[in-house]
């Protein structure tokens, strides 16, 4: 009986480098969709983060105007029922608790409640409510 030896020709070694370079092309289109879709991602949430934080220094802005209309109306003699009076128009009193809304292009909103404190305390409001709103009409899905 005749031995027959069994060769490997060209075609198996360069049929196995073309699986390979196949391969190693996906994964490489791979990797650059996430990182694309990671760069998109980090710009978004740093537009949400912005927007964010200019709508909590407003608050902070619209927080200063409250205390000096409180040190204004400090000597009335109706206290609470002064500074509702002058209380800006994008404010509203409820009781003791004056509350407002800083709205934003992003469809968040930050809502601010301050609770007033009698006059002559130490400190003439404490914060409350200061919290990011959002609706689910606002949500924006890509």
């Amino acid at each position: 009986m005749k031995r027959r030896e069994v060769h490997i020709g060209p075609g198996a070694p360069s049929l196995l480098l073309v699986i390979v370079v196949v391969s190693m092309s996906v994964l490489g289109l791979l990797a650059i969709m996430s990182a694309r879709n990671d760069a998109q991602l980090s710009r978004r949430s740093q537009t949400y983060t912005l927007a964010e934080y200019d709508r909590a220094a407003q608050a902070e802005t619209h927080l200063a105007q409250l205390d000096a209309l409180l040190v204004q109306c400090t000597g009335a003699a109706d206290y609470y029922a002064t500074v509702e009076e002058l209380l800006p128009d994008f404010m509203r009193m409820d009781g003791h608790r004056v509350t407002w809304t800083e709205e934003g292009e992003t469809g968040r909103s930050l809502l601010c409640t301050v609770e007033l404190l009698p006059p002559g305390s130490p400190e003439r409001y404490r914060w409350v409510e200061h919290l990011f709103l959002v609706t689910e009409s606002n949500f924006d899905l890509p």
